[in-house]
């Protein structure tokens, strides 16, 4: 049986195995990283093939080798922690954490959970959340994590209906039944699975405590089944975000994943030397937190500390507290984190000085980070440590286990992505004025699950998976550069004019502007004369301009003011001012009043708009901004 341990604050700085390498650590760019290479092949047929010179290297059998190895080579060191109810960090060990896994897979394979009814998980990220999908995995059982959003943002479950369906569950867990009360109700005629709840929570009828499994009797069947997984057993069923359509799920297998870490490995290096420490919030349902972060821990026998925050309103400080108290060796976020974290940082040099003292390196994705974020990254480090930091970004999909390229090398601007990772392969098509992309490697999903049809669509002839990106090269005589991302081929659309609107770049361009007081913004003006901005406030930043509204003024007062919508015209007006054709700025801008809609597809659980979402549920709004004679709401610039 093993036991939660407390963590002390000398396990939380890296154990005493680690000390000599966290004293010495890597931050020379030419040291951290494998050489930048790109092998770039022009076809007849006009298309690009681009690829890594280096060759793959062999790659773990499964996800569970990783834990095995840890666990007999360091059975001591910290491998996860979270916070408790009383606000202490409390964790498991690498041995500690296989002897549960063990455990808890004993009693899954004497539930009716199976390759055809996987493991369900509502939850957020946890120690046992954790250990539950490991030991799903470690016997040949998919995990099938959901996004919380749908269980406790959503009104009317609908996604949640419509994955349990899907998937048909043998098994779910919930940390805490009582927050998921709702959820669980929605879905109890739909599934005949036994509900697992979180140790020491209120365990409702029917359901069983995951301590209870945690001290399960082993039995040799567990080595059988582990023994059993290979290269294409199904490891996970991720659940696309819907930023391009209603969530599908996304069959992840134990090739995509070890195969995608080897990948990293290879042109990351300092990994092997350095174990990563991780501060994160990331959701384990997304393919960035999950299989990006999570793995990145697990294979390189790493620590992660499950950040309890995230970047919003009341939850940031939370994040704060645990970068007090957790230095890391990477950091990962996503743009809007970023943002949060600057203002936080440029307020506090204490934070400043902990969070820059062990960090190797930054890595932003799953949206593109605005040029000022990325030089306030760069001043913060340069003022406190004497040393830029390096940042870094990958792109991919949840398709992609999800890094098909990553950036090894030093970056001169956001927005590169780096270079393919060695056995990925990016065929680049000409479409209109961009370069859609294309991908095949040994991280790409087999297909859908359930769903052959769109399995069968979403590849070409040649075997290569439609994501619908563009991608570019930074400098086409200099391939090495690395490319850079260009936008969701989808996206874009022609003025009446015939000109192309790169929404990708327009977005980021006004963003910058606009900021702090918009958090995202949606670009319209399909077949139309002109291009128009509907825009999501920063709340707290637009009342900060309002000081003689009351902190309870509602939103509508606040966006409406004049200080507000002078700013935002300003901000227009110097995008314009920046020179270019009608299809590089905005002259109307509609302020929404009404956050976006996760059940409606606007929005993720990360915070990334979806365009199209937006541009069909609020198709009024965007036949207001376009009037001929504007409304009093819209903002113009003349």
């Amino acid at each position: 049986m093993s036991v939660v341990i407390r963590v002390t604050s000398r396990q939380r700085s890296g154990s005493t195995g680690r000390r000599s390498a966290l004293a010495l650590l890597e931050r020379d760019p030419d040291k951290l990283f494998a050489p930048a290479a790109v092998r770039v092949t022009h076809r007849d047929d006009g298309n690009v093939l681009l690829d890594s010179p280096y060759p793959l290297a062999p790659y773990a059998r499964c996800v569970g080798d990783w834990l095995v190895q840890w666990a007999q080579r360091t059975p001591q060191r910290l491998f996860l922690s979270e916070r408790d109810t009383g606000g202490a960090w409390s964790g498991v060990t690498y041995g500690q954490a296989l002897d549960s896994v063990c455990s808890i897979g004993a009693w899954l394979l004497r539930q009716n959970a199976s390759t055809e009814r996987p493991l369900a998980v509502l939850s957020d990220n946890s120690v046992e959340h954790a250990l539950m999908a490991l030991a799903a995995m470690h016997v040949g059982i998919p995990v099938a994590p959901i996004s919380p959003a749908y269980s406790l943002l959503s009104q009317d479950f609908g996604r949640l209906k419509a994955i349990i369906e899907i998937i048909n569950p043998g098994v779910i867990f919930v940390e805490d039944a009582q927050r998921f009360q709702a959820a669980l109700a929605a879905i109890s005629a739909m599934h005949s699975a036994t509900i697992v709840v979180g140790s020491g929570r209120e365990i409702p009828p029917g359901a069983v405590s995951c301590a209870q499994l945690r001290s399960h009797a082993q039995a040799g069947a567990v080595a059988r089944a582990f023994a059993a997984i290979g290269p294409d057993t199904v490891a996970k069923l991720l659940f696309t975000s819907g930023s391009t359509g209603s969530p599908k799920g996304v069959i992840n297998t134990q090739r995509m994943l070890c195969a995608n870490q080897q990948q990293l490995a290879q042109l990351w290096p300092f990994l092997a030397h350095t174990p990563p420490i991780i501060v994160d919030w990331l959701p384990w349902n997304h393919t960035f937190g999950g299989n990006h972060n999570f793995n990145l821990v697990l294979r390189n026998g790493g620590t992660l500390h499950i950040d309890n925050g995230r970047p919003a309103h009341g939850m940031l400080e939370r994040t704060l507290a645990n970068l007090r108290e957790v230095a890391p060796t990477i950091y990962l976020n996503v743009p809007r984190g970023f943002d949060m974290l600057v203002a936080a940082l440029r307020a506090d040099a204490t934070l400043r000085s902990r969070f820059f003292s062990r960090l190797q390196v930054i890595v932003y994705a799953a949206a593109a980070l605005p040029q000022h974020l990325w030089e306030a990254l760069e001043a913060l480090a340069l003022e406190t440590t004497g040393e830029a930091v390096v940042m870094i970004s990958s792109w991919g999909s949840t398709e992609t286990a999800p890094a098909a390229t990553t950036c090894h090398f030093r970056a001169q601007r956001a927005g590169v992505i780096g270079l393919p990772v060695p056995g990925c392969e990016l065929k680049l098509v000409a479409q209109g004025q961009k370069l859609e992309v294309r991908v095949r490697g040994p991280n790409v999903t087999p297909g859908y699950w359930k769903q052959p049809a769109l399995t069968a669509r979403s590849f070409d002839a040649e075997g290569f998976y439609f994501i619908g990106d563009a991608l570019r090269m930074l400098d086409e005589s200099r391939p090495e550069s690395g490319l850079y991302f260009d936008g969701r081929v989808s996206e874009d659309f022609k003025l009446l004019s015939g000109t192309w609107v790169s929404v990708g770049a327009l977005r980021l361009k006004a963003l910058t502007l606009l900021e702090p007081l918009i958090q995202d913004l949606v670009v319209t003006g399909h077949g139309r004369d002109e291009i128009g901005f509907l825009l999501f406030a920063n709340a707290q930043s637009c009342r900060a301009l309002c000081p003689e509204l009351p902190a309870s003024a509602p939103l509508e007062q606040v966006l409406s003011s004049d200080a507000v919508r002078a700013r935002i015209r300003s901000g227009m007006e110097r995008l314009r001012g920046q020179g270019g054709a009608s299809s590089s700025y905005a002259v109307r801008a509609l302020l929404m009043t009404e956050a976006p809609v996760i059940d409606a597809g606007e929005i993720t659980d990360k915070g990334y708009i979806n365009q199209r979402a937006v541009l069909a549920r609020r198709a009024a709004l965007v036949e207001q901004l376009h009037q001929p004679e504007s409304p009093p709401a819209v903002i113009c610039i003349t």
